[in-house]
């Protein structure tokens, strides 16, 4: 029998006289069961022994919908952000009754904002640990994925203090060489002061103890013992040490990188770094401070007394790290500055405010000046002057040359002002002076080099290729391709792409450009660009299907577009010098075309997938 049918027996039992003990006993329920089974039936018949619903008819603690719709909202806008972050923005709106953060979370999942997953261990299961003040401890490493428009990837150092979680350190390089790590820690410590300790990996930028036998002190180990600095790392494998500046870089790329298109330089990343910094500091709850700002947390627990211990106490510096400026020039006939120390000025402020350096140094004026020196080019083509060799070739014999020269560049011009060639000076201040002496040198006109004579936006090269493929640019090879071997060629050079073709002035090879457009001018035989190459192929439009980083190749060259387009079909057009990807129709990216191979793939692989899967 039904469960209704059971109960039905049971109350007819009850109504033919039975006892409610005994029929409770018989059916293993409860005296007030019955008496319920029995009132139900004579209210509603059979159709009132049917289970009802449990719920309850009000709920007087319900999140209103006005609440629910604002969640919902707040959530479309910040994908990033969870409960508790909702749960500070909503008290900080003024909104009243607040719910609860699971009341949000239910929230969410009921309207298919999150997908729901099982339950982690509580918070209050994990043991946190962290220095009891600000500038104990600051954690430090480098990380990866800041995308260039040249297709190359910067870096980015970073440092966080332990404590508040405030970023004291946010460096965007090229190559995060130690001196580079070096120069951003020692920027830091002059702007926020020297912390106790400081916590890295095992970098090669932080340690040498795992360079061999023969490794001595790197210059970051050197900076932290001369200022006093306990320099700790981490055991290998064991990136959960450093847990705070990881779970920092984890931010940096969800809230800010995924999205971001790739930077026109490296001071536009520095730039969107600064900004993002700032705002991370400043303006954005940390849950680990119970949703306060980091910024507050740093400034507020740091007394007078030791932020004035921090500005009195003295940074010692490699001179290399040590910043430079230029004294103002000296009235006519006033005695020059005499030499002194680095002198902060200002003070730090509860705010982090960076003091402005100084440093005023007394400079020997040969350092700073330049002298010509007219020469003749031998026979051999090989000259030497002030104990430097200058090679200019045998078919410049019994030119006459002007010699530029100061400690860092060496110039040479032509009778007629052109230049010749350009390197680096290996003369002293005392090398200098000797030839001034010797009646060989006069003083320099200025101490400013003569500007090139070309003034174009390209400039073109001839080349001789050599037995593997390469070429020579202002000391660097260059490969164009071993199937050009032995081959003159000409070489036109934008400061971005490097185009080799032939007398024809057919295109035969396309690579990155390794110098810039004012290095390029400096070139030997340089001349201003003619028309560009020609080829006989016509424009071709493709399919591509960007991966989850951010990419797709295309002509066997890797094009970055970010995360944000990750998982898209684009379409890309590839011409005979550019690659245009569009979005839709709208162009997204124009760069460069560096290679030559052939197109063999129109359609993209999900299409191809597509079709054998239908």
């Amino acid at each position: 029998m039904s469960v209704v049918e059971q109960r039905y027996h049971a109350v007819i039992e009850v109504l033919s006289g039975a006892k409610v003990t005994d029929v409770a006993g018989r059916y293993g329920v409860s005296r007030q069961s019955v008496h319920a089974w029995v009132r139900r039936y004579q209210d509603g018949g059979l159709a009132g022994l049917a289970d009802r619903s449990h719920a309850p008819k009000a709920h007087p603690m319900q999140t209103s919908a006005a609440i629910e719709a604002l969640i919902c909202e707040l959530r479309r806008a910040h994908p990033r952000w969870g409960p508790r972050t909702f749960l500070w923005e909503l008290g900080r709106r003024g909104v009243e009754p607040l719910p609860s953060r699971a009341s949000i979370y239910r929230a969410l999942v009921r309207n298919g904002l999150v997908e729901p997953v099982a339950r982690r261990r509580r918070r209050e299961d994990y043991r946190r640990w962290e220095r009891p003040g600000p500038m104990q401890l600051w954690q430090m490493d480098i990380m990866g994925g800041l995308l260039l428009a040249d297709g190359s990837e910067a870096k980015l150092i970073t440092g966080v203090d332990d404590h508040s979680r405030f970023c004291v350190i946010a460096s965007v390089v090229a190559r995060p060489t130690g001196r580079m790590v070096c120069a951003a820690f020692a920027e830091a410590m002059r702007g926020y002061g020297v912390p106790l300790e400081v916590l890295t990996d095992n970098g090669k930028q932080f340690t040498g103890r795992f360079g061999g036998p023969k490794a001595g002190e790197v210059l970051f180990e050197r900076v932290c013992r001369e200022n006093g600095i306990k320099l700790r790392h981490t055991a290998p494998r064991t990136p959960t040490t450093t847990g705070k500046i990881e779970r920092f870089h984890q931010t940096v790329r969800r809230e800010w990188l995924d999205a971001a298109l790739p930077f026109a330089s490296i001071e536009a990343a520095q730039a969107e770094t600064d900004a993002f910094v700032e705002h991370y500091n400043t303006a954005r709850p940390h849950q680990a401070l119970d949703m306060a700002f980091p910024a507050d947390r740093f400034f507020a627990e740091r007394g007078d007394g030791q932020r004035r211990a921090e500005r009195e106490l003295p940074l010692h510096l490699p001179a290399s790290l040590i910043p430079v400026t230029s004294p103002p020039s000296p009235a006519p006939g006033a005695a020059p500055a005499p030499a002194t120390s680095l002198i902060p000025t200002g003070n730090h402020g509860d705010q982090g405010e960076r003091p402005a350096l100084v440093l005023r140094t007394s400079v020997d004026p040969l350092s700073r000046q330049a002298i010509e020196v007219d020469r003749i080019v031998p026979a051999s083509g090989n000259l030497s002057i002030g104990g430097q060799q200058l090679w200019l070739g045998p078919d410049r014999a019994g030119l006459a040359i002007t010699v530029w020269i100061s400690t860092q560049r060496l110039h040479v011009f032509t009778a007629g002002g052109g230049r010749l060639k350009s390197v680096a000076s290996r003369l002293t201040v005392k090398d200098l002076a000797a030839l001034l002496a010797s009646g060989q040198a006069r003083p320099a006109a200025d101490e400013h080099v003569p500007e090139p004579p070309i003034e174009a936006s390209a400039v073109e090269v001839d080349r001789q290729v050599s037995s593997i493929g390469t070429i020579s640019l202002a000391g660097r090879a260059l490969c164009i391709g071993a199937h050009l071997a032995g081959r003159r060629v000409i070489v036109r050079l934008d400061g971005i792409t490097a185009r080799a073709m032939d007398e024809q002035r057919l295109l035969l090879r396309a690579v990155p450009c390794p110098l810039a457009l004012a290095e390029c001018l400096t070139l030997r035989n340089a001349r201003p660009a003619g028309a560009p190459p020609t080829s006989p192929s016509e424009p071709v439009t493709v399919q591509r299907v960007v991966c989850s980083r951010g990419h797709f190749q295309v002509v066997g060259q890797k094009i970055q577009v970010g995360r944000v387009h990750a998982r898209k079909i684009l379409d890309v057009t590839v011409d005979d010098t550019h690659i245009t990807v569009h979005d839709n129709g709208e162009p997204i990216r124009v760069v460069p075309r560096t290679t030559t191979q052939e197109i063999t793939r129109i359609k993209s692989q999900a299409h191809t997938k597509r079709r054998k899967t239908g």
